[in-house]
């Protein structure tokens, strides 16, 4: 087995008596799809927010690529090679597509970061990576159209974009299909398996036949701790997840 990209180690997160995540430690290996699980509660959001630098850690280590990263900044943490995406959507709206990936893109570097609309780091520097990322997310022809008028889904896939311009080595995603339509879902899934040639995905999901289709690795979580992990199929047919997380109909028909 390889070594891990992001590793947490008995990760906690206490909000005053209140504990959201307690002692989670997970690895992602690189180049697989890592999807987090688990009922609404269950501390999945928090974990992410801890692995990102949103929230500070109350103990434990989050390693990315062997460095403990755990009291770095998120800003920091994206120059090292992570990034995410939010549940709810978070994107420009008065700037087209091509725009709010060079800010993402810019965003990356601090000096760069000052000239959001600069001509000669659209059309020199980031040209490339923006025309890539666009062809990847199935946006291209909507490039000087506003994120405003994009559909739920296009800005959802936008929003994907927008944490692949930062060139991270592994991506985050929170929700990636939420509120989608049945077709915008298929092209979120093509979206996402496409993306472990190139880099490491790390999602949460609520859409149970995505998960079980794309990850190589599921971890299920329940009441702020790690409840199993495993493959797909040792996850569908685990006891324990179908009756803590599922149900006891489990993932029949899936």
């Amino acid at each position: 087995m390889m070594a891990p990209i992001l590793e947490a180690r008995n990760v906690v997160k206490r909000y005053g008596r209140f504990t959201a995540v307690a002692g989670v430690s997970l690895q992602v290996q690189p180049h697989t799809v890592h999807a987090i699980i688990g009922p609404n509660g269950a501390g999945k959001t928090t974990l992410f927010h801890t692995l990102t630098g949103v929230v500070p850690l109350t103990s434990g280590a989050i390693l990315l690529n062997g460095r403990d990263i755990g009291a770095l900044a998120g800003d920091a943490r994206v120059r090292l090679g992570m990034s995410r995406s939010f549940q709810v959507t978070s994107l420009f709206p008065t700037l087209t597509v091509q725009e709010n990936l060079r800010v993402a893109a810019q965003g990356v570097r601090s000096r760069e970061a000052l000239h959001f609309w600069s001509t000669r780091l659209l059309f020199g520097a980031h040209r490339d990576l923006i025309d890539g990322v666009l062809e990847r997310i199935s946006l291209t022809a909507c490039r000087d159209r506003l994120s405003s008028e994009l559909s739920h889904g296009q800005q959802r896939r936008l929003e994907v974009g927008m944490a692949l311009a930062s060139r991270p080595q592994i991506i985050l995603l929170d929700e990636p299909t939420s509120g989608m339509g049945v077709d915008d879902i298929g092209a979120m899934q093509e979206i996402i398996g496409s993306l472990r040639k190139d880099l490491t995905v790390l999602l949460i999901e609520h859409n149970m036949s995505i998960v079980m289709s794309i990850s190589d690795t599921i971890t299920v979580m329940q009441l702020g701790a790690v409840l199993v992990e495993g493959k797909p199929d040792q996850i569908k047919h685990d006891e324990r997840v179908r009756e803590a997380y599922l149900g006891k109909a489990g993932l029949k028909g899936i």
